[in-house]
Parts: C-alpha cells; sequence; structure tokens
C-alpha cells in the first residue's frame, strides 16, 4: 500500500506534518517502538510507530531519525499522547532525512493503525502471489516445469508467512520450504487426511499435533481428463497427495483459500507430468511381467531385463539381482454400493510410493522402481545393484541385501491403516533376490505365495517375506478355523481348565519346555524352579492330555497347538 492511502482513512486519524513529495513510497509492514535503536528490528519499508519514550531531551531526535532513514522505513507516525504536539526538533529532523512523518491524534491506539496495514498489506501480497501462481501454473501447463512445487511453497512461506509441505499419503515429505517435517508428524497429518478423506469431509481438514494447528488441503491427481468428483474416493484415497499448511485455515478469507486451492492445483500439474513419467518403467516391468507369465524362453526374458537395467539403474555396469513384490488392495463390497472398485491401479500406485525409501525426498526418488499390475495384484521388479545374494532378513527397506518385508509396512502401516478405514486391506509378499532370468518366474510365485501368508492374518496391513515360506508358518494360516479350534482345544483345554483353578501355571511351563527344546536345567532356569518342581508340572501336563513330552511327534503337537491359539 501508498503511504497516501494512510491519509484516505479518517478513521486513522493521521495528520501529515511533512513529507508530501514522499507520500508514494510503498509499505510493507508496521512496527510500534519506543527504543533509542530499533535497528535491529528493521528491515525496510516500515511505517514506525512511536509513543517518544524514547525521548529524554531534543538532541535524541536527530540520531533515532538517521537510525530509521537507514534502514529505509517508509515513515514515521508519532503519538501525540504522551507530550501532546509533536515536538520541532523531530519534525526538523524527519525533514532533513526526507522521512514522511504523522501525527497520530490521542484518540486512536496504535493497535487500529497496525491492524488495519497489516490488512492491506497482506491482501495486496495474497494478490500479487495469486498472479505468480497462475503464471506458474500456465508455464507448467504448456512446457517444462518452473522449478516444481517448491517455488510456491517457498513464495507461500516468503509473502504470506505460510510453512507448508507437500506429502504423499504415506506421509512422505515431496516437496517442502525451509526445514522438513519429523517424520513422525507427517505420518500422522497424512493419517489424518486419509482417515477425513474416507468419511467425506470438505477439506481443508485441521487438526492440532505437535503444538501446532495444521491445515490439510487434498491434492487431486487429475487423472489425465477423468472427472474426479465422479469417481469412488477408494480409487484415489491411497495416491492422492496433500498439502499440508502450519496454519488454521478456519478463519481465512475466501481470497486466500483460493489462493490455497489454486496452489494445489499447480501441484497437481507436477503429479500428471510425474506420472506421465513413470510410463516407460511400468511399461517395461508389463512386458517383464507377460513373458515370465507366458513362459517366456528365459534367453528372451533375459533381453528384455537389460533393456530395463538402464533405464532402472542408470550407470549400473553389470546386470543386477532382482527382488519381486507383489500387492494386492481389496475392499469390502455390499450390496447395491455400485460397481466394485479396481484394486490393481490402487494398488500399483501405493506400491510404487511404499516401494520409496521413507527418508527420501522428491516427487521422482521412485525412478529405480517398475511396477506393473495383473488383475487386482500389483507386481514390483526391483533391481538390487550387484553383489552377494542377501543371506540375511535383518536389513533396512532398501539396502544392497534386499527388501525385507516387515521393514517395508513399518513406516507407513499407521497412515495407510487410516486410509482403508475399516473396508479394505493391503497385503504384501516380498520374494527373494534372484541373479538370473531362470529365477523370475520363482520369485513371482514365491512373493505371491507369502503375500497369501499376509493375508491370513489379522490387520488391515499384513505383509510376509520368502523366509516364511520354509517354516511351519507358511502352513499354519491355511489350516480351517474349524480344525485349528477342535485341535487346539482337545491338547490345551484341559491345561487351562486345570490352570483357572488351581493357579499351577501349566501353559506358560509348558511354552518355556519346548522353547528349551526339552532341556529340564535350562527350562528350570529360564523359570526360576527346582527341576524336581518342573519335572512335576510336567508330569501333570501329560496326565491331563495323555501326551508324552519325551516324543518328537507330541512335542510337536503341542508346539502347533499354541502357535494356532
Amino acid at each position: 500500500m501508498r503511504l497516501r492511502a494512510l491519509l484516505e482513512n479518517d478513521a486513522l486519524g493521521l495528520r501529515l506534518l511533512g513529507g508530501e513529495d514522499e507520500l508514494d513510497r510503498t509499505v510493507r509492514g508496521v512496527m510500534t517502538t519506543d527504543l533509542k535503536d530499533p535497528s535491529r528490528y528493521l528491515s525496510g519499508g516500515e511505517l514506525v510507530l512511536t509513543g517518544l519514550a524514547w525521548r529524554a531531551d531534543p538532541s535524541d531526535a536527530e540520531p533515532f531519525v538517521r537510525i530509521l532513514a537507514s534502514a529505509g522505513v517508509a515513515a514515521l507516525a508519532a503519538g501525540e499522547a504522551e507530550l501532546g504536539d509533536i515536538p520541532d526538533d523531530l519534525v526538523e529532523a524527519c525533514s532533513r532525512h526526507r522521512l514522511p512523518l504523522f501525527a497520530v491524534n490521542e484518540s486512536v491506539a496504535f493497535a487500529t493503525i497496525t491492524e488495519h496495514v497489516v490488512r492491506q498489506v497482506s491482501g495486496e501480497r495474497a494478490g500479487d502471489l495469486a498472479a505468480v501462481v497462475d503464471r506458474h501454473r500456465r508455464l507448467m501447463t504448456s512446457g517444462p516445469a518452473g522449478g516444481g512445487p517448491e517455488v510456491v511453497l517457498d513464495l507461500l512461506g516468503s509473502d504470506l508467512d505460510l510453512r507448508a509441505w507437500v506429502l504423499s499419503p504415506t506421509g512422505r515429505q515431496i516437496a517442502g520450504a525451509g526445514e522438513p517435517l519429523e517424520a513422525g508428524l507427517a505420518a500422522t497429518l497424512a493419517g489424518e487426511h486419509l482417515a477425513a478423506t474416507r468419511t467425506g469431509r470438505r477439506g481443508p481438514h485441521r487438526l492440532n499435533a505437535a503444538g501446532a494447528t495444521y491445515s490439510l488441503f487434498p491434492i487431486r491427481n487429475t487423472g489425465r481428463g477423468t472427472a474426479p468428483a465422479s469417481r469412488d474416493v477408494r480409487e484415489t484415497v491411497l495416491s492422492d497427495w496433500l498439502l499440508a499448511v502450519e496454519a488454521d485455515a478456519g478463519d481465512w478469507p475466501a481470497a486466500r483459500l483460493d489462493l490455497l486451492q489454486g496452489v494445489t492445483q499447480l501441484i497437481a500439474v507436477e503429479r500428471d507430468r510425474r506420472d506421465a513419467a513413470r510410463t516407460v518403467r511400468r511399461r517395461l516391468a508389463q512386458e517383464v511381467l507377460e513373458l515370465v507369465q507366458t513362459g517366456a524362453a528365459p534367453a528372451e526374458i533375459a533381453a528384455r531385463l537389460r533393456v530395463a537395467a538402464p533405464v532402472l539403474l542408470p550407470g549400473l555396469g553389470t546386470a543386477p539381482h532382482w527382488q519381486v513384490v507383489v500387492a494386492r488392495v481389496e475392499w469390502e463390497q455390499e450390496a447395491g454400493q455400485g460397481p466394485a472398485v479396481d484394486g490393481g491401479p490402487v494398488a500399483q500406485a501405493l506400491l510404487e510410493e511404499i516401494l520409496v525409501d521413507p527418508a527420501t525426498v522428491g516427487a521422482e526418488s521412485a525412478d529405480r522402481i517398475a511396477v506393473a499390475h495383473s488383475g487386482d495384484e500389483a507386481i514390483a521388479l526391483v533391481p538390487l545393484a550387484a553383489g552377494p545374494l542377501p543371506d540375511s532378513e535383518d536389513e533396512g527397506p532398501a539396502t544392497s541385501l534386499g527388501l525385507h518385508a516387515d521393514a517395508l509396512l513399518a513406516a507407513v502401516r499407521a497412515p495407510l491403516s487410516a486410509g482403508l478405514s475399516d473396508d479394505g486391506r493391503l497385503t504384501l509378499g516380498v520374494s527373494a533376490a534372484v541373479a538370473s532370468a531362470e529365477g523370475l518366474r520363482g520369485a513371482l510365485e514365491e512373493a505371491r505365495h507369502a503375500r497369501r501368508v499376509a493375508a491370513a492374518r489379522p490387520g488391515r496391513v499384513c505383509a510376509a517375506g520368502h523366509h516364511e515360506l520354509a517354516s511351519h508358518v507358511l502352513l499354519l494360516p491355511f489350516v480351517p478355523d474349524d480344525v485349528r479350534r477342535a485341535f487346539t482345544a482337545r491338547l490345551l483345554d484341559p491345561l487351562r481348565d486345570y490352570d483357572r483353578r488351581h493357579r499351577a501355571e501349566l501353559i506358560p511351563t509348558l511354552e518355556a519346555f519346548l522353547d528349551c527344546d526339552g532341556s529340564w536345567t535350562r527350562c528350570a532356569t529360564r523359570l526360576h524352579l527346582h527341576v524336581n518342581t518342573l519335572r512335576y508340572r510336567v508330569g501333570r501336563i501329560e496326565q491331563l492330555t495323555g501326551r508324552d513330552l519325551s516324543r518328537l511327534e507330541d512335542k510337536l503337537d503341542f508346539f502347533l497347538a499354541l502357535r494356532m491359539s
């Protein structure tokens, strides 16, 4: 705003004492001070309000005004409440330094002037920022991106003092200005956004977290011409990004809300551009998958993998090992609910996000992942840098030793569970790494079997790895429930009844005895019992069940019954 606009508002009670030729100066802010030297708090362009408490004698005026002029302030407004008329020495000092001077009527509070200036300046900044956003949108729509979402987020911070971040549905940071969000907070914001979206609440969604208020704006994936409003929310809830702003948007005027909606549309353009760039990787994965599933010759599959490797691992000199990850998103469908949601594309977009290291920032960090979908399944071919095949499952989610099923979901389980709500499930299976085309078919089947093991477990988000397929764990989930109940009741119910009546702790004793491989000494030590006491308890277990714990078959039956109970 211009200085002369202050004189046009009678409610501000301002009277010009000098500086008529400088009234076209721009006011960029306002500050109230009674310090003799306020320079450390000035950045230029301010209207400085003062009650003159700093003035002890006439000689104080010159250094005070010189400091203001050197800092580039727009004007000085002095209150008449303290001294009555504004002192001549201050008027003369302002004239020498060409600093416009206003007198503030004693009936007008400085807060009134401050509120007016802040409101006007903020409105003008919002208008300027809206123009920048619109120009940036046109540039991104018609040609290469002008710096990506970070440019607009920087403008939100510098012009509107808004800290903002773009987050994926798992809470991973896609873009941000300044310090990144703490991972746990980002996951909380993403989970709240997904939960609110599933309940049909209109954005922006607001919540208090970590001592601050955040407003969450959905960034709709345009789907290249598809009308988002006509689609089932479950088709997009697990793939749409969100804009998290550290502010309470509940009291914002319509103009500012419209501005933020424009920002989300701009970022959606960048999202479309990123999805288009993934087309090549998806096509490569689809071609390899079709060859593997149709039983093509290993040489043909190997040739296709050689084409894929430079795209997925640019600069890699040797052929990598590969892992296969299979994911499935399933939704419960009630009668009259309309057509079933196609889970394949949903799982594909979600798996592309899950396979990115959660610590990685940026929209293009998934450029080494190829994900196809076949029916309701999403299938990922994940290249691993050449080296020894993984012999341990103790590594993190994205090391040279390969992917670990549990680690993949550790950071995303909470937000995704919120998005799946009470009618969706995500199950995921991970194969071992293979070093040749001949091994891919087996790796695919291994990942599918592992996913079925995960699907047999309770919970909205479950995963299983290849290491579980060489264990009895593979068999237990597929035992029918009635068989489970009958088997465990026959072996364990007599012990549970006895424990309830006598507090004998036969069940814990049985678990410890089997865990110690039938060693009397080790088991007694673990339970802090005398060996004779342990022998008495084991004897009681055998008497109640008619089994013999020295026999391998009976030990195995008890072991399985405990696992299935």
